[in-house]
């Protein structure tokens, strides 16, 4: 049986490491990008199963501007993002669904409910 394919996107480094430990351990296969033009370069590469998507990335472009980038592209538009942020909810929540994101996350997350909501997504 072959496992799924993720692409995280997030640029704290122990954030990924969370990521990893927890994704790997439920057989994922685990892909990362620190930043918005390498997480295009990595989906059109990799064409994950998911995206799980920090807001807040490093220079110019953020989560926002993924998510704009990825329904313009024609394989990567139907791949399910979470948006996973420490970002007010109130005001991001609403604009990531609007954007294309499937489901919207704050930070810290609660590790069963992130891998509940992947297996929906997923399912």
């Amino acid at each position: 049986m072959s496992s799924k394919k993720l692409l995280i996107v997030e640029d704290d480094a122990d954030v990924r490491l969370g990521y990893r430990l927890l994704l790997t351990a439920e057989d994922y296969q685990i892909s990362f990008a620190e930043d918005a033009a390498l997480a295009l370069s990595v989906a059109r590469k990799d064409v994950p199963d998911l995206i799980i998507l920090d807001l807040g990335l490093p220079g110019d472009d953020d989560g926002f501007a993924v998510l704009e980038r990825l329904a313009n592209v024609q394989e990567l538009k139907f791949i399910p993002v979470i948006v996973i942020s420490a970002r007010e909810h109130c005001i991001n929540e609403d604009r990531a669904l609007k954007a294309g994101a499937r489901a919207y996350m704050q930070k810290p997350w609660d590790d069963d409910a992130l891998l509940a909501l992947i297996r929906h997504l997923l399912a």
